[in-house]
């Protein structure tokens, strides 16, 4: 350890042992001559403290931040010492609940860790359960399952996806942008959220009706949490947000507002299929929740620095359903929410 916060010498719930053991010797491979930059904020010091023993028993240089200790929260820019701490690790765990307007701090984050290349989990909203459900995966048959979609995905043309609840989406893919595998194993090429499972692109176009029936994204989603008896039915055309209906107004209004915070806030940046076989259901997290096998959509920014997609946005929210089937070119490769292949 090189620097002193709260997390020094912190008790966890011996339960989140496994799923940060997971973390750490599994996901981002952390040898013992590396050096691993940790933040956390208050709302998950416990966790923290869970994958910080983890590095402990690897001998590992790391260096912890707690957001709380350094600024005031919402954050408007990611510390300047923060920064400057990954400029120079291997590895970085972020474990953080998200609030209000910070997406551009972790952008900010996000930059050092793509220009340097840093195996880099992305923990966004992690809570207790995650650890005790998510986390747990076994990850290397959730990689295995996701290189065996990848290989079906990346030749497809087209891909449709269909849920009981009423959604029928097509998204029609460009053979020039690129799919990712963000299955729980981390690599320099790409940062990934823990816990992991799914593969995704940027489409070139989708249309059609998508009923959420799972979670919306970002600070939305610890907000309005599971939508199973209140959903959200959007309508998609040429790519874009046309319309949001649902129950409940607020969230209709807040969604609505998000997606059209700049020019492209209304675009779908992300088309993805979830890979986590060891999910059973949605919880109301995000972070799990998009890992469900099936599929789930994002506008906004579309990591275009790693698909290829030439535009950008200040945005990104993801939303979820449940219950997909999906043909990618006439081929099945799930049912009813249950993969196929």
């Amino acid at each position: 350890m090189t620097n002193s916060s709260s997390l020094d010498g912190l008790g966890f719930d011996p339960e989140y042992s496994l799923g940060a053991r997971n973390a750490v010797n599994v996901c981002l491979r952390v040898q013992p001559q590396e050096k691993v930059t940790v933040i956390a904020d208050t709302a998950c010091l416990e966790i923290a403290a869970s994958l910080i023993a983890e590095l402990e028993q690897l001998g590992v240089v790391y260096t912890p931040f707690v957001l709380e200790e350094i600024s005031v929260r919402p954050l408007a820019d990611m510390p300047q010492s923060i920064l400057d701490d990954l400029e120079s690790s291997q590895v970085s765990i972020f474990a953080v609940q998200a609030q209000r307007n910070e997406l551009r701090t972790r952008m900010q984050m996000t930059e050092v860790v793509n220009r340097r290349r840093i195996r880099h989990a992305h923990m966004v909203n992690i809570e207790p359960r995650i650890m005790l459900e998510g986390m747990r995966a076994d990850f290397l048959k959730v990689d295995e399952l996701s290189v065996r979609v990848m290989e079906i995905v990346t030749r497809a043309k087209r891909i449709r996806a269909t849920t009981p609840a009423g959604t029928d989406i097509t998204a029609e893919l460009n053979p020039h942008y690129n799919w990712l595998k963000t299955s729980g194993i981390i690599s320099p090429n790409k940062w990934g959220n823990l816990p992991g499972g799914e593969v995704f692109t940027t489409p070139q176009e989708v249309n059609g009706t998508f009923v959420i029936d799972g979670v919306v994204g970002d600070y939305l989603c610890a907000k309005y949490g599971n939508l199973k008896y209140s959903p959200l039915t959007i309508r998609i055309a040429g790519n874009r947000l046309i319309e949001a209906s649902g129950p409940d107004k607020e969230l209709e209004k807040e969604f609505w507002d998000y997606c059209h915070t700049d020019a492209n806030s209304d675009r779908v940046g992300e088309f993805a299929i979830g890979t986590n076989i060891g999910l059973h259901g949605v919880i109301g997290n995000i972070l799990q929740d998009e890992k469900l096998p099936g599929v789930h959509i994002a506008f906004g920014n579309p990591y275009g620095l790693h698909t290829g997609a030439e535009w950008d946005s200040s945005t990104h929210i993801d939303v979820v359903g449940t219950r997909f089937s999906i043909w990618a070119d006439g081929l099945q490769i799930m049912r009813d929410g249950e993969f196929t292949v």
